[in-house]
C-alpha cells in the first residue's frame, strides 16, 4: 500500500522570513477556519520566538494570541507546533534553565502540541536539555537539525547528533534546511539512515526555497521515508520562504504517495485573507526582494531572509568604501560588486570560524565579520581587525561546540587578546531567574497569570513585556504604522519596500573624516545614545573617547536593545543622529577616529 505524506506549516516561518510582523490574533482566528477547510494540513506551526516578541511589539498579549490561535486548529484535530532556539529559547540570547522549563509547561497548557527545538550550532547538550524539558512539560519533542552544506556537515555528523537526542528521548526529527542549500541527495541519505536505525521516529522536512533546491529535496526525503513536509500558501510562498502546497502536493501525488484532498475554495479563501492582512498593515514591512529566489545564495549559504538586511548593510557602507577607493586612486565600487565581494568574503570567513550553521544568530555573526573584513581590507587594513563580542562568544565556545576547527590565525588572535576558550556546559553561566522576576511582579502589582504564563513572558522578554504593560509598545506601533501609511498614500494593495536611507550624505562624512571608521546601527529601531534621556541632543560630543568592543550607545528594537559597538578605540569625530531618531539596520550613526590613525 502506498505511504501517506502529510503537510504542515502554512504561516509562522513564512511571516518571519518575509517581514517584521505576523498577523494579529483577530486575523489568525479569522483565517483558521479556512485553513481547517483546506483539508490537507495535519499540522500548523502556530508560535515561537518571533511570534511571541512581535505580539508584544503590537502592544498585545502573546499568551492570549497563542491560546486563541491554537484552539480552532486543535479542535479540528490539527496538531500545532512551535519553534524554540534551545539555549536561547524564544529570544536571541541565552535563557536560564528554570525559565526554559516553564516555557514548555506554559506552551503545552496554551495548546501547543509539539516543541520544535534547534540549536544554531547543533550542540547536543543544548538539544538534549530541550528534549528533557519538553517531555517534562508534556509536549512532543521534535529536534531540528540545522542543515547546511560543508565538508564537516556530513550524514555521519548529523547521525551522531540524532543518536544523542534519541537517547535523550526525542520523539521526532526535523531537517531544518533554513537556507535551502542542503543538497537533495545528501538529505535523502540522511533521512534513509534515520529511518533505518530508528524506524519509529517521525521525520519532518523544513526547507526554504531561496536558492531553488527545496522541491527536489522534498521529493528525495519523501522517497527516503520522511513523513511530513512544511509548505506554504500564496501570496507568501516561493521566493525566500517555502514552496506552495499545491505544487508539492501534486509532485508527491504523481510519485505514488497518498496525500489528503485539497479544497481549492478554501485555499483561495486563505489566499484572499492573507492578502487582506498584507493590505491592512503587514505589507508595509515586507521587502519585495523576498518574493524572488536567487542562485547567488548557493555559494555563500546565507538564509534568504537576510538579503534585505544585508543590502541595507552594504548601502550603509558603500559611501565610506567609495571615499576610501577615491582616496587611494581606485575606481568606485557598485552595490552589485559589493554584494559579490561580500558573498565571497562569507565563503572565506565561514570555514575559518569553524563552519557554524548559518542560522540565527550565527548567520548574523558570520555575515557581520565578513562585512567588517571587507571594509577593513578595502581600507588597507588586515582581515579580522574587527570582531564583535557576540562573535567572540561563539568563537570561544560559550554558546556551544563549533562543528569544525577554528583557523590557526583565529586561535592566535584569541591568545593575543588573552581570551579564554570555554569547554563547559553552555547553560552553566546562566543561573535561575524566576524568583527575582516573581518578586518584581509583586512589586509592580502584576498577576502571574493563568498557568504562570505572565510570569513566563516577563522573564523571557522583560523589556518588551514592560513596554506592552505600559502601553508604550502599542503607541509606538500605531505611530510607526501611521507614518508608513502617510508616506505610502495608504492603503496598499501590493507589497512595497519600506527601507529608508538616512537623510545625510554618507559620502560627505566619509570625505570629511577619511581616517575615521563608521559605527553602524546593528538593527532597525530607535537610536538611544543614553538610556532614559528625553533630550534629543544627548549624543557623544566630538572628542568623546570610546573603546573598541564597548557599547557607545544603543538601538531599541522590537525585540530588545542592540548595542552600538565601535570597531576601534579612539575619539568620536561626528554623530549623524539624535537621541530618539529612527534608524535602519546598517545606517551609519557615528564616525570614530582611531588613536592609532592620528597624524
Amino acid at each position: 500500500m502506498a505511504r501517506e505524506i502529510k503537510f504542515s506549516l502554512v504561516y509562522r516561518d513564512m511571516w518571519q522570513s518575509s517581514g517584521k510582523y505576523v498577523p494579529r490574533v483577530d486575523q489568525l482566528v479569522e483565517v483558521a477556519p479556512a485553513i481547517v477547510d483546506m483539508g490537507c494540513f495535519d499540522r500548523v506551526e502556530t508560535n515561537g520566538g518571533a511570534f511571541e516578541q512581535v505580539n508584544l511589539l503590537f502592544g498585545e498579549n502573546p499568551n492570549v494570541a497563542v491560546r486563541k490561535w491554537t484552539a480552532p486548529l486543535r479542535k479540528a484535530g490539527i496538531q500545532t507546533h512551535m519553534l524554540e532556539r534551545g539555549l536561547n529559547a524564544l529570544r536571541m540570547n541565552p535563557v536560564p534553565a528554570d525559565v526554559r522549563a516553564l516555557m514548555f509547561k506554559v506552551k503545552k497548557k496554551q495548546g501547543t502540541d509539539i516543541a520544535r527545538s534547534f540549536c544554531g550550532l547543533n550542540d547536543y547538550r543544548n538539544l538534549t536539555r530541550s528534549v528533557d524539558l519538553a517531555k517534562k512539560g508534556g509536549m512532543i519533542s521534535q529536534v531540528a537539525l540545522s542543515i547546511t552544506h560543508s565538508p564537516v556537515h556530513t550524514v555521519a555528523y548529523y547521525m551522531g547528533i540524532v543518536d544523542k537526542v534519541v537517547a535523550a528521548g526525542a520523539d521526532e526529527i526535523c531537517l531544518k534546511d533554513m537556507a535551502g542549500i542542503g543538497r537533495p541527495t545528501v538529505l535523502g541519505r540522511l533521512v534513509r539512515d534515520i529511518k533505518k536505525k530508528y524506524p519509529h521516529l517521525l521525520v519532518q522536512y523544513h526547507g526554504h526555497t531561496g536558492p531553488g533546491f527545496s522541491p527536489a529535496s522534498m521529493l528525495e526525503v519523501a522517497r527516503a521515508g520522511a513523513d511530513v513536509l512544511d509548505v506554504a500558501v500564496e501570496p507568501l510562498s516561493w521566493g525566500k520562504v517555502h514552496p506552495d502546497v499545491i505544487t508539492i502536493r501534486e509532485m508527491i501525488k504523481a510519485d505514488g504517495f497518498l496525500v489528503k484532498d485539497l479544497n481549492m475554495d478554501a485555499y483561495m479563501e486563505v489566499r484572499r485573507l492573507t492578502q487582506k492582512f498584507m493590505d491592512d498593515f503587514l505589507g508595509y514591512w515586507i521587502d519585495p526582494s523576498n518574493a524572488k529566489m536567487s542562485s547567488l545564495l548557493v555559494g555563500c549559504g546565507l538564509p534568504g531572509g537576510m538579503m534585505g538586511s544585508m543590502m541595507a548593510d552594504l548601502k550603509g557602507f558603500q559611501g565610506a568604501i567609495n571615499a576610501a577607493q577615491r582616496a587611494h586612486g581606485r575606481p568606485e565600487v557598485s552595490l552589485d560588486s559589493l554584494m559579490v565581494k561580500l558573498f565571497q568574503e562569507v565563503e572565506y570567513v565561514w570555514p575559518r570560524l569553524g563552519y557554524p550553521p548559518l542560522v540565527t544568530p550565527f548567520s548574523q555573526y558570520v555575515k557581520n565579520t565578513a562585512l567588517m573584513n571587507l571594509l577593513n581590507t578595502l581600507n588597507g587594513k588586515p582581515r579580522w581587525t574587527t570582531i564583535d563580542k557576540d562573535t567572540w562568544g561563539m568563537i570561544l565556545g560559550k554558546m556551544g561546540i563549533l562543528p569544525g576547527e577554528l583557523a590557526p590565525e583565529i586561535v592566535a588572535l584569541a591568545k593575543e587578546k588573552d581570551l579564554e576558550f570555554y569547554e563547559g556546559d553552555p547553560q552553566a553561566p546562566y543561573p535561575d531567574e524566576l524568583p527575582q522576576f516573581r518578586q518584581m511582579m509583586k512589586e509592580e502589582g502584576w498577576d502571574e497569570g493563568e498557568d504562570q504564563e505572565e510570569l513566563f513572558e516577563f522573564a523571557m522578554h522583560e523589556r518588551q513585556y514592560r513596554d506592552y504593560r505600559s502601553g508604550i509598545a502599542k503607541e509606538r506601533f500605531n505611530a510607526e504604522l501611521a507614518d508608513l501609511k502617510a508616506k505610502a498614500g495608504a492603503p496598499i494593495n501590493v507589497v512595497r519596500p519600506v527601507v529608508e536611507m538616512p537623510a545625510f550624505n554618507v559620502e560627505d562624512y566619509a570625505e570629511r573624516y577619511p581616517r575615521a571608521v563608521p559605527v553602524q546601527a546593528p538593527a532597525k529601531g530607535q537610536l538611544l545614545w543614553q538610556f532614559d534621556v528625553k533630550d534629543d541632543s544627548a549624543a557623544p560630543i566630538a572628542g568623546t573617547a570610546v573603546e573598541a568592543g564597548v557599547a557607545m550607545g544603543y538601538v531599541q528594537t522590537y525585540y530588545g536593545m542592540e548595542e552600538l559597538i565601535p570597531a576601534v578605540s579612539g575619539r568620536v569625530v561626528a554623530t549623524t543622529g539624535k537621541q530618539g531618531d529612527k534608524v535602519v539596520k546598517g545606517q551609519i550613526v557615528a564616525f570614530v577616529e582611531s588613536d592609532a590613525s592620528a597624524p
